[in-house]
């Protein structure tokens, strides 16, 4: 009998609670590892193109690590689309302020590029999941509580389905994880491209 091969060394190069919980809630056990790419300094045409090449910086930084050789690397980050402009974190609370005020009874994309490095064989594979976010009208009242509470601050978009702003979103259009930082659909495709099932890194169950 062959004994089993060992559960592969699963990364997270990002400092997102959020991302982090979808991927424990789905069974998997990732170590986190932040790149520290200056976001900033990171340009591309459009939303999508943005999402996916922060998402391929901050993978390939922290795979070049040599204290990571052998693991699998997740790299994720997301903007939302908004007009064809690419509108990650408020700088301050006036800003979440204007946002929410342009946002209110209209539509925007959320896009999240996922990228994913195999630091044994070297390869990797990347995709961008999109999703329709469908914003509801809160009142001026309810956006200043909101900006108040400090959430939109930390959160591309100035919003998050999984915290105080989920009342005044009405509906989506796509997977609800990539809002919420992670495509765990798309996270299974890309790692079966580089040949690995999702299933093989699945922390085993508890007793």
């Amino acid at each position: 009998m062959t004994a089993a091969q060992p559960r592969r060394r699963l990364v997270l190069a990002s400092q997102s609670p959020a991302r982090l919980g979808l991927l424990r809630q789905a069974g998997l056990e990732p170590e986190v590892l932040v790149s520290g790419v200056d976001e900033e300094a990171v340009t591309a045409p459009t939303p999508a193109e943005l999402a996916l090449a922060l998402a391929e910086a901050k993978a390939s930084v922290v795979a070049a690590r040599p204290e990571v050789h052998g693991a699998l690397v997740i790299g994720c980050d997301s903007v939302l689309d908004l007009d064809g402009r690419a509108l990650g974190k408020p700088a301050d609370a006036e800003e979440a302020t204007a946002r929410w005020k342009a946002m209110r009874g209209r539509a925007g994309t959320l896009q999240t590029g996922h990228c994913v490095w195999d630091t044994a064989s070297g390869r990797h594979v990347s995709a961008t999941a999109s999703t329709v976010v469908r914003f509801g009208e809160p009142t001026d009242d309810e956006i200043a509580a909101y900006v108040a509470s400090g959430e939109p601050l930390y959160v591309a978009g100035a919003f998050t389905l999984d915290g105080r702003s989920a009342p005044f979103i009405d509906g989506i259009d796509g997977d609800h994880g990539n809002v919420i930082g992670l495509s765990l659909p798309l996270l299974r495709r890309l790692l079966a491209d580089l040949g690995t099932g999702i299933t093989e890194l699945w922390a085993p169950a508890e007793d």
